[in-house]
């Protein structure tokens, strides 16, 4: 039955319930993230229904599409959301730009899956680590910062670009002799039950991560109360305020997928450590630093607040920690940017755009 502008069921008790319509694209991975979100919620509220709608042109990857045209996609599961055809989409956080339109918000992080890069390798190289592979071996990537980073750190190795979902870039690697081995999220791969083809797992030495790689976000319409109240209990605080800074680092630097941006952080004993890199195209060019800040609360009280923080709304993690990492990721950029960070990557957005 519908009743206003939502959906409800009535139970066997004649309650009227609202039913939650989750809406997701039409690919192995997103589903499987969307089924683990529900999964989550049924626990939490396990009177709640909950429908999963899939959007049937998303039948492939945003990893194989430009940053223009992720951005397509996520507005399009975005105008779900305005027409109330859902109440709320689950992301990968590193797919959602640090910006969002008006009337939206990310009403959820979820506990950060490992957010480092990991190598497989064509089975024929099985033993091997990128050190060891021979010289001129080619390593598939479809990312300009994992690529730039790797030049830089394995100058014997040669990079190439590879398309595909995780599927299709698996079979690529292992029906042919194209690639040595190629560089996935370690995240994606262990979502998709595949960890036992990862053969190393890049540190933060070898090849720092994504603004937001291996969390998923839920997006929510941000004046409907009930919805953002409800997901809000998925929030891991580690991983929000972790997020929240690598998110205002990105985006102080105007960075996003067209351009080589890489972090780390790190929570111990209550301070947030943030580490950001700009790199060129080649690797040759690059700036790195670090900085920390303390997200401890102490004894503050604080009322929720309808905040946002480069797009998150968190009402159960403390306002002054926001506030805190959000400083924290906007001051490492500036350092970079009075380095030099700009030139660094007005040069490779260009290159890439000229590719």
């Amino acid at each position: 039955m519908e009743e206003g502008p939502y959906k409800c069921v009535r139970d066997g008790n004649g309650t009227v319930n609202r039913v939650i319509r989750m809406g997701t694209r039409k690919s192995q991975l997103a589903r499987i993230q969307t089924d683990y979100v529900a999964e989550k919620l049924k626990t939490l509220y396990p009177d709640v229904h909950l429908e999963i709608g899939e959007k049937t042109i998303h039948s492939l990857s945003l990893s194989q599409f430009s940053s223009r045209e992720k951005s397509l996609f996520t507005k399009e599961l975005e105008n779900a959301l305005e027409r109330n055809e859902v109440d709320l989409v689950v992301h990968s956080l590193k797919d959602l730009p640090t910006t969002l339109p008006n009337g939206f918000t990310i009403g959820a992080v979820l506990q950060r899956e490992s957010p480092h890069d990991a190598v497989v390798l064509h089975p024929k190289n099985s033993g091997l680590t990128l050190d060891t592979l021979p010289d001129g071996s080619v390593i598939g990537t479809s990312s300009l910062r994992r690529a730039a980073q790797l030049k830089k750190r394995f100058p014997h190795l040669e990079f190439k670009d590879i398309r595909g979902n995780l599927n299709t870039r698996l079979k690529k690697l292992d029906e042919k002799e194209d690639y040595a081995a190629i560089i996935l999220a370690a995240a994606g791969l262990k979502r998709m039950g595949w960890e036992a083809r990862v053969s190393q797992v890049l540190g933060p030495e070898d090849c720092m991560y994504a603004v937001g790689q291996g969390a998923l976000a839920v997006e929510v319409r941000a004046r409907d109360c009930d919805i953002l109240e409800m997901v809000s209990t998925l929030h891991h605080s580690e991983t929000v305020l972790r997020c929240i800074a690598e998110r205002a680092f990105l985006r102080r630097l105007e960075g996003g997928c067209s351009v080589p941006v890489a972090v780390n952080t790190e929570v111990k004993d209550s301070v947030l450590s943030l580490t950001g890199a700009v790199y060129s195209l080649d690797g040759a060019d690059s700036l790195k630093e670090a900085m920390e800040i303390s997200v401890d609360p102490g004894n503050k009280l604080e009322s929720a607040a309808d905040i946002q923080h480069v797009g998150v709304t968190a009402h159960n993690v403390p306002q002054c920690a926001q506030v805190a990492a959000e400083k924290l990721g906007v001051d490492l950029a500036d350092l970079l940017l009075s380095k030099g960070a700009m030139e660094i990557l007005t040069t490779a957005r260009k290159l890439n755009d000229a590719r």
